[in-house]
């Protein structure tokens, strides 16, 4: 299946397209690559989802292990290697259950951002790339994720107040006030006016706005301005689940459903905001089995390798796949 929208799973060339890979009934995935030069597909099993970022120029995959970050390249003759960790002192006796919703690179190249759940806290911070020890940014007390680092500004990561499912009581604690920006140093503040339940952010690559999906009105996008919380609202013709942009806004992906479970029926579509057309590109049927409870198979539609292509996870083969469409063909169907 694809990436989760956040991160480009495509090198710059389009060569190394990485996708996950799950083998039921154990829960845990690997990665994988597509050659597209030497048309060979490889399965790395010593890898792990987590995280999963892939460097545009190299075409290496990073990924999260226990407390540790790792990296291998994308040749059938590459090897693991070890990149940073947690330090010990750090996670003493606790458990650390995730490092990185995603990791996403500072805009200088020096560091990855980790959200790490470590026991009952999460942690946020850097990891340097060079092996230099981890600086802490902030700790919270409730479930923050879905951190990103600003593509233009090594000291400012976007982030997400999540539900938060209490570990003693079993209660869920829902979101109220979903987006969030902090500066190196500085306090966490909301990036909305009024508080609101938002969902599925992402940075524009212009460093001063941030997209996301509105739940309230269920079919808009919304690109918003962080310094003051202006929002640009984009509505789609049918409910709007998740979304993403190209570079220049004007070109939007997203998918839809008519009711939300895990495997839940879905719609992918494409949006010509020049034109303001809107084509479909697959219709998904449920998937109520066991893959489609424990999964996480969302169709997670995002632009690749400089908006060349848009890459999703189907499932209209009657498996869970891959699929790619042309950016171009797209534009052209849409004229």
């Amino acid at each position: 299946q694809g990436f989760y929208f956040v991160n480009d799973s495509m090198s710059a060339d389009g060569r190394y397209l990485w996708f996950y890979c799950a083998f039921p009934p154990a829960l845990h995935r690997s990665l994988a690559v597509i050659d597209l030069v030497d048309q060979e597909v490889r399965h790395f099993p010593e890898t792990n989802a987590k995280g999963a970022y892939v460097d545009p120029e190299t075409g290496d995959a990073f990924w999260c292990e226990g407390t540790a970050v790792w990296r291998r390249g994308p040749g059938a003759d590459a090897a693991p290697v070890y990149v940073n960790e947690l330090p010990a002192d750090l996670v003493g006796g606790r458990t650390v259950a995730g490092l990185a919703s995603h990791l996403t690179r500072s805009a200088d190249g020096k560091a990855f951002f980790l959200d790490a759940k470590v026991g009952l806290a999460y942690i946020f911070g850097t990891l340097p790339l060079d092996g230099g020890p981890f600086e802490p940014w902030w700790r919270f007390d409730r479930h923050h994720n879905h951190a990103q680092l600003s593509p233009t500004d090594p000291n400012t990561v976007l982030f997400a107040q999540e539900f938060h499912n209490d570990p003693i009581t079993g209660l869920r604690i829902p979101i109220t006030n979903r987006l969030w920006v902090m500066t190196r140093g500085a306090a966490p503040r909301p990036i909305l006016r009024e508080p609101r339940f938002v969902t599925h952010e992402w940075w524009d690559p212009d460093g001063e706005h941030v997209w996301c999906v509105d739940v309230g009105n269920n079919n808009e996008t919304w690109r918003v301005r962080v310094a003051d919380g202006e929002v640009e609202r984009i509505a789609f013709p049918r409910q709007c689940w998740h979304s993403h942009s190209s570079r220049d806004g004007q070109l939007i992906v997203g998918d839809s459903n008519n009711g939300f479970f895990r495997g839940c029926a879905s719609t992918v579509h494409f949006m010509n905001r020049a034109t303001g057309k809107v084509i479909v590109l697959a219709e998904h049927d449920e998937r109520s089995d066991y893959v489609g409870r424990n999964y996480h198979i969302d169709p997670h539609p995002r632009f690749c390798a400089g908006d060349r292509y848009v890459v999703f996870t189907t499932t209209v083969l009657g498996k869970v796949d891959l699929a790619v469409a042309s950016v171009a063909d797209l534009v052209e169907q849409t004229a």
